[in-house]
């Protein structure tokens, strides 16, 4: 049966499955990114297209989710910051189109996770939304009646924002999962990850929870410029870091009407209901609309 495989690249892992004719994922694989020397992760999508057919697999379509800035209609990235170094001018559409003689979707990741959040998820018989996406990087996506790309594509680029000229940070440099794990590596040394400190904090250990409670503050102010910003009715946050579910959008909304204006929060904040599986649904998004 004719399937299409979807595939999410993220700094850390790339993951990739195939989506069936009833609309859900199946044979869900992830491998580590590696160094982007002379299009190496082009060349890595590649051989994961290869060995999906080599495996007898029949593909419909490829869709792609993708960190950076996405020329949308060339299938090319036209930006990407330091996340995936070397990346700007990666031509996925061309070179995979070409190469396997398959129809090829690329989107940016977040817009990838809402356009899935809107089908599937939170965002369901939603208008006016906002998705924030927690990862190595952090990045946004805005829809009202479609998405929302800006003059130049760079909408909703969030990460960059209240970036601090002395020491360089910006809310991605503050508050990505990759800045949780410095904050982490600082106040419980040794090598202990995030969802182990979340689950220490739940247990009522102070120093787990007053780590997430300091991160949970700059994530916070960055989503605040964004309500201030756009005033969306409904502000999904997405990310691996999601699956932490209610707990996570507790830490979130303490410390947020501290960044905003008395009486000023009409934002409905929930946490994606897909988790890291969003930019997978959305990713191919696109033909489902075409076969509609």
């Amino acid at each position: 049966m004719m399937s299409y495989l979807t595939i999410d690249i993220g700094g850390t892992f790339i993951k990739y499955a195939q989506l069936d004719a009833s609309h859900h994922l199946s044979h869900t694989e992830k491998v580590e990114t590696i160094e982007n020397k002379d299009n190496a992760i082009l060349h890595q999508v590649e051989a994961i297209i290869q060995t999906s057919l080599d495996n007898g697999s029949p593909i419909k379509g490829v869709g792609i989710s993708t960190a950076g800035i996405v020329d949308r209609e060339a299938g090319e990235i036209i930006y990407a910051g330091p996340t995936i170094p070397n990346y700007k001018g990666t031509p996925f559409k061309k070179y995979l189109s070409d190469q396997f003689d398959i129809p090829v979707v690329v989107e940016n990741d977040v817009n990838a996770a809402l356009k899935g959040e809107m089908w599937k998820g939170a965002g369901s018989g939603r208008d006016d939304v906002f998705c924030i996406t927690l990862g190595t990087g952090i990045g946004g996506a805005y829809y009202q009646a479609g998405l929302v790309d800006g003059a130049y594509n760079q909408a909703n680029s969030v990460g960059y924002l209240l970036k601090d000229p002395r020491s360089g940070l910006n809310f991605e440099g503050r508050a990505s999962t990759a800045a949780l794990k410095r904050r982490i590596k600082e106040t419980h040394g040794g090598r202990m990850d995030s969802e182990t400190v979340f689950s220490l904090a739940k247990a009522g250990d102070q120093n787990s929870l007053d780590t997430l409670k300091a991160w949970a503050g700059d994530v916070a102010e960055g989503l605040a410029q964004i309500i201030i910003l756009i005033d969306p009715k409904c502000l999904i946050i997405g990310g691996g870091i999601s699956a932490q579910g209610d707990f996570l959008l507790d830490l979130i909304q303490a410390p947020l009407t501290d960044y905003l204006p008395a009486d000023f929060l009409k934002t409905e904040l929930k946490i994606a209901e897909l988790y890291n599986d969003a930019a997978l649904f959305g990713a191919v998004q696109p033909f489902i609309e075409e076969e509609k």
